[in-house]
């Protein structure tokens, strides 16, 4: 069936007239790229963080590359990551030059399981790289213990995670290097781009360089190349739409998390859904991720999200299990080394949720959901 209603996609950003308006006082201005919009939002993100050094990347996956290399991460180390991601989580280790080692997700948290972490330690292992899948923080404090046992770094990748507490403390507060981003679909955005939260002046003055060819500027106009870098600095465009989304940040989290809140109290628990942990009251809720029931009898998910695309309602996949995918086969990965991310990464979808829905929208993805559902299973 099609309905009269507008589409509901399973995300849009929340834009404001005020950010909208510096946008264009940026564009006024004829200084488009790095200036003082990227400085701006640095300084207020660093203050979020309780004045730990922020510098801002072109994206978070660029922020985690150069993580990795401020960390002194290359070839022939091994770095301890999640399977469950979006595939730039494996990605830049690739990059590097380091090896990926999958393990295996929780599968009520649907994070990287860290009873499972110690094992998959070796001599050549020199960070840990969990992820905060939807905004649903990773336990910290575990997490740090065994990587201070060990010896070894934590580059956390939490692009998703922004505003999101572990054991009562925001995400970038504390920790060693942390990477969040600011695409157009996450909880605050500049479009595109990210951040990089780091410990001293000398890892932001190393990362500066890193985003833009490596380059040194000296107070007499000359500069230098020590080291090699890339090309991933952040406009001021994108910046004055950041500053805009940081005011709000806060508000979009808190509504966020009613939406997820009513998404709880209306879903018929009956389709054989298979939800979140409803008790993540730190969360940030940047996705709600029920999994289907894939049971030969059931839908398929590609005919449900194309059911629920006739009922008017976007729906995404976030994330398939990346050891499965043909670059990773070929480092050796196969079906069955990871068994928890697969069964998660065969039926996850995700629904809409975002700071711009009324209570109705959830109802009316509730009543979809039944109406796809429910014929499926009888």
């Amino acid at each position: 069936m099609t309905t009269g209603l507008p589409f509901l996609p399973f995300t849009r950003p929340s834009i404001d007239e005020a950010t909208i308006a510096d946008v264009a006082e940026v564009l006024l201005s004829g200084w488009l790229t790095t200036g003082p919009r990227c400085k701006a939002l640095e300084a207020a993100l660093s203050q979020r963080y309780g004045g730990r050094p922020v510098r801002l990347a072109a994206s978070a996956t660029a922020a985690l590359e150069m993580a990795l290399r401020l960390a002194g991460v290359g070839p022939g180390d091994e770095v301890i990551t999640t399977p469950l991601s979006w595939v730039a989580t494996g990605n830049v280790i690739l990059q590097v030059g380091a090896t990926p080692v999958f393990v295996d997700v929780d599968p009520a948290t649907r994070n990287i399981d860290l009873t499972r972490i110690e094992a998959a330690i070796t001599p050549a292992t020199r960070a840990i790289l969990p992820v905060d899948l939807a905004g649903l923080p990773v336990d910290r404090a575990r997490l740090y213990e065994i990587a201070q046992r060990h010896g070894l770094r934590v580059i956390e990748d939490a692009a998703q995670a922004m505003g999101a507490r572990s054991g009562g403390v925001e995400i970038g507060r504390s920790g060693d290097l942390v990477s969040i981003s600011f695409h157009a679909n996450k909880n605050m955005t500049t479009a595109e781009g990210g951040c990089l939260v780091m410990n001293t002046d000398d890892e932001a003055r190393r990362f500066e360089a890193l985003r833009l060819q490596g380059v040194v500027r000296f107070a007499d106009g000359t500069m230098d190349v020590e080291r090699l870098g890339g090309k991933a600095n952040l406009t001021d465009v994108a910046a004055a739409i950041g500053l805009g989304q940081l005011k709000q940040l806060d508000g979009f989290n808190q509504r966020r998390k009613q939406l997820a809140r009513r998404y709880f109290e209306r879903l018929d628990r009956h389709l054989g859904l298979t939800l979140p942990i409803e008790e993540y009251e730190h969360g940030n809720w940047h996705m709600f991720q029920p999994l289907l029931p894939l049971s030969p009898t059931s839908i398929t998910r590609a005919a449900f999200i194309e059911a629920m695309k006739l009922e008017g309602i976007g729906i995404g996949v976030h994330y398939p299990a990346m050891h499965l995918f043909t670059l990773y086969r070929g480092l050796g990965h196969r079906e069955g080394d990871f068994p928890e991310a697969e069964r998660i990464g065969r039926s996850i979808v995700t629904l809409p949720l975002f700071p711009a829905m009324a209570d109705t929208d959830v109802d009316r993805v509730c009543d979809a959901l039944r109406r796809v559902l429910a014929p499926a299973l009888n």
